[in-house]
């Protein structure tokens, strides 16, 4: 039996003047309870009881390099010794913006930011301003921050297959109360995955439509590619129709590949959104893209704001993170490939064993397991389908066997892990399905 007395009276006591008990309401949905974390160290986290456990959680996806990596440590330190942040520039952000531009193959300039919710926020004000319209197509189990204008209910129900472009322009559920009524007025929502869809929808409403922006791979909602030919579609159709082509790679980033999901995939679009991964932890994110649409910076048509933006603590971080992640020609890429490749596989023949359906969708160095009766997952409505309080219940048994997991089924693995937390790890997964049926949940 897990002992989490310590996280209880934590809990107790932030609740008392922090709104929720918790910093950010994504981590209230932990079971039994939000833990407390007492330190971490490579790819271990130890919570204020005592409890260590093999990390898949990774701070919701940052942690790339695991936890305390000494490099990106130094790194951090050498910076703050230097002073943390100037309102002034600094070298920091020239080396940062020439090593993206170098990396990222849609990039001919660069604009850094605090949050993935800010990059894409930018990112749509550069679309509407090159384009003069202001419509913007999203997607159906995405997400791309938690702004007003882009924010909508998720992971909730899918659109069904069936919908039409019209139909599905004027489905727009808000993602919070709080929202403003109209703030959701210029969004187009629509299936991912529906090639037919995407192009009547493009086709009837280009002259109002700013930009299409896409998650690569649907990573929050079952880790769902696209079906061969979407992407390169959507490349197609909005640069006929001079739509503004947006890729949001703030979970991809630097996860995927060096270059991100889009360069694995090919496809240049013509802004991306990246976060999370390229800073290793600390806070940071970045717009990317064609010198035509950065240029409304560069004349403050479009105001790029932000306090802490390129600061020296975030650069340093960055470029830390990006060059361990280069070293020895990517080769960390294709080890944390082969561990997830490996943990999946184990999963799916353990599954298996237990008489258990499941789904593991696994691309690159991120998997989505899934209790549910289907063979395969790979739209958002089939997802949808999936025993979520099954999973949650898996997640919370998973603690007690020193294993920590997001509670929605999406797994992470660093730089830091080894086969012995793989191998570890499926031990343990195979005592947990062998007595998930009998738990109450």
């Amino acid at each position: 039996m897990l002992t989490i007395e310590h996280s209880k009276s934590k809990y107790e006591q932030a609740k008392k003047h922090l709104a929720g008990g918790v910093a950010s309401s994504l981590r209230a949905s932990m079971k039994p309870m939000p833990l407390y974390a007492e330190s971490a160290q490579g790819a271990r986290l130890r919570d204020v009881d005592g409890n260590e456990y093999i990390d898949y959680l990774l701070g919701f996806g940052p942690l790339i390099l695991g936890h305390a990596n000494e490099e990106l440590t130094n790194s951090i330190l050498a910076a703050m010794r230097k002073g943390y942040t100037y309102g002034l520039q600094h070298d920091g952000e020239i080396e940062l913006a020439d090593l993206l531009v170098d990396i990222l193959p849609c990039a001919d300039r660069v604009a850094l930011s605090g949050s993935g919710t800010e990059a894409v926020m930018l990112a749509l004000r550069l679309a509407r301003a090159h384009t003069g319209k202001h419509k913007i197509v999203r997607f159906t189990g995405h997400y791309h921050g938690w702004s007003d204008s882009i924010f909508t209910s998720f992971p909730g129900a899918g659109l069904s297959e069936s919908v039409t472009s019209e139909e599905a322009s004027s489905v727009v559920p808000p993602g919070t109360m709080g929202q403003s009524v109209n703030s959701l007025n210029d969004i187009i929502l629509l299936p991912w995955n529906d090639p037919d869809v995407l192009e009547s929808t493009l086709r009837s409403h280009a002259s109002e439509i700013a930009a299409v922006i896409s998650e690569p791979v649907m990573c929050n909602s079952g880790c769902i590619v696209p079906k061969p030919g979407y992407l390169e579609l959507m490349r197609q159709l909005t640069e006929e129709l001079g739509i503004v082509f947006i890729l949001d790679e703030v979970i991809t980033g630097f996860r995927l590949a060096q270059g991100g999901a889009h360069e694995r995939f090919g496809i240049k679009p013509d802004l991306v959104t990246i976060g999370k991964a390229m800073g290793g932890g600390i806070a940071i994110s970045a717009v990317a893209g064609k010198a035509e649409l950065m240029k409304y910076i560069d004349t403050s048509a479009v105001s790029h704001l932000g306090t802490l933006n390129g600061n020296g603590v975030a650069t340093a971080a960055a470029l830390a993170t990006i060059r361990e992640l280069a070293k020895n020609n990517g080769s960390s890429y294709r080890r944390m490939e082969e561990l997830l490749v490996s943990l999946s596989t184990g999963i799916r023949v353990l599954l298996h064993k237990h008489n258990i359906p499941g789904v593991v969708n696994q691309i690159g160095p991120v998997f989505h397991m899934m209790f549910i009766n289907e063979h395969e997952v790979n739209d958002f409505d089939t997802f949808n389908k999936r025993d979520a309080g099954k999973y949650a219940k898996f997640a919370e048994l998973m603690l007690s066997e020193g294993v920590l997991l997001r509670p929605n089924g999406l797994w992470y693995v660093s730089t830091a892990h080894e086969q012995a937390d793989i191998d570890e790890t499926l031990l343990a997964i195979d005592r947990v399905l062998g007595q998930l049926d009998e738990a109450v949940y």
